[in-house]
């Protein structure tokens, strides 16, 4: 079953889809404006009401909190911003102020607030810290050569972090309220947006069950909240330098019936080892790998594509498919948007293996790889450690043609050269 429906800015698409839970997919493709339509909202939600996975009937129901109802406290020690010529460290300078939404299983949300950053007090028996009822996401604020500040596809965030919020039985919440918040917070805190190529202002919302419980199961009471940081580019240097990787199958991300395509933060804690083992072997980052035949999946934190000509002789863009293990990243959308709407070769969705990777190495149909995520934007790969042997990428020696286009693209669109549906203004 498939219907489209062009409803003015709005997009509407319904697909039969086969799913473990035999449910129909709604999406809505969101309008510049964060405010859609309340009708097509309502109607929305009564062809789909929101399903309670694996929690039970309505047992994580919670009311929304509206941003008309948002309070400001403004901070009487604001702190010295950085220099356009300091350099910005990923993720270390917070600006002056903070998203504060409290959630109880009694009361519903609380009034939003907007106040002075500060440190949370949490329970010690606090159900985040014991069992990782924990999600966050990441996206950017852009200030453009018009001195506008822009946030990039915040509508898949906000898509992403509601997946998320269901998958823990965290309350679920308004995504357009949520942004709309957010869009408020980062106007109060415009300042700290630098500006110059890479830079960004980061925004990281975070929901986290607040429990004050060694029990385990769905939480009474939550926090929801979110932080700002100016950032310059994530890799330290030339945000071109290439990267290598180390693939060694006897480490897994995420495997299916996981959470590897949630972006929680108990996928992230346990890589932490794999990359201290993959820096003493000389490498920056690791190549996740799954399954027996080795599936490439993601690399560190990124999503992955290789641009080759494929064994049928066609040149092709091919990043694994959204199947359960690979996160939905923002960046890995945008570049299949961008490609497909070039049309100038074949963009694919499908497994990789380790064997056809080396194949098409050998037959020296790679031209580039590389990968992509919200931080990095688009980083390329040089080298992978496989079973002890260095295997060289030729991606610098393409240019790499295609990865300097994806960024050309990103930025122009990003910092507001060319004007795109795909930014918010603040």
């Amino acid at each position: 079953m498939h219907w489209d429906c062009n409803t003015g800015p709005q997009k509407l698409s319904w697909r039969g889809k086969k799913a473990g839970w035999g449910a129909l997919a709604l999406s809505l493709h969101w309008p510049q404006h964060p405010r859609i339509a309340l009708p097509i909202q309502i109607w929305a939600r009564k062809l789909l009401p929101v399903p309670w996975l694996l929690c039970g009937p309505r047992r994580c129901a919670s009311s929304n909190f509206k941003a008309a109802d948002l309070q400001m406290q403004m901070t009487q020690e604001p702190q010295r911003k950085p220099s356009p010529t300091e350099p910005l460290v990923f993720g270390k300078m917070f600006t002056d102020h903070m998203l504060m939404v409290e959630w109880s299983g009694a009361t519903g949300w609380g009034r939003p607030r907007i106040q002075p950053f500060q440190n949370l007090k949490l329970h010690p028996a606090c159900s985040a810290l014991h069992y990782s009822l924990q999600l966050f996401e990441g996206l950017k604020a852009y200030r453009g050569r018009d001195h506008r500040i822009r946030l990039f596809r915040p509508w898949l965030n906000m898509d992403r972090m509601l997946r998320s919020a269901q998958r823990l039985c965290l309350p679920t919440f308004d995504k357009v309220e949520l942004l709309e918040c957010i869009r408020r917070l980062v106007e109060v805190e415009k300042d700290w947006a630098p500006q110059g190529a890479g830079t960004s202002l980061y925004v990281r919302p975070v929901l986290i069950g607040n429990e004050p419980s060694l029990g385990v199961g769905c939480v009474t009471q939550a926090l929801l909240f979110v932080i700002l940081c100016p950032v310059g580019s994530y890799f330290p240097g030339d945000s071109m330098a290439p990267v290598s990787l180390l693939a060694d199958p006897t480490f897994i991300r995420a495997w299916m019936g996981g959470v590897g395509d949630y972006k929680l933060g108990g996928n992230y804690g346990p890589t932490v080892l794999v990359q201290r083992e993959a820096q003493k072997k000389g490498c920056e980052q690791v190549l996740w790998l799954y399954g027996p035949d080795q599936q490439l999946t993601e690399v560190g934190t990124m999503n992955i594509f290789i641009f080759w000509t494929h064994r049928d002789g066609v040149l092709e863009l091919v990043t694994p498919p959204l199947d359960g293990i690979i996160l939905p990243g923002v960046i890995r959308q945008s570049l299949l948007d961008m490609a497909q709407s070039w049309g100038e070769f074949r963009v694919a969705e499908r497994k990789i293996t380790m064997k056809e990777l080396l194949q098409a190495l050998e037959e020296r149909r790679v031209r580039e790889i590389f990968g992509s995520g919200t931080a990095c934007q688009v980083c390329p790969v040089h080298r992978i450690l496989y079973e002890g042997k260095n295997i060289n990428i030729p991606t610098m020696e393409h240019g790499p043609e295609l990865i300097l286009r994806f960024q050309q693209e990103l930025r122009a669109i990003q910092y507001g050269t060319r004007p795109h549906e795909w930014m918010l203004a603040v």
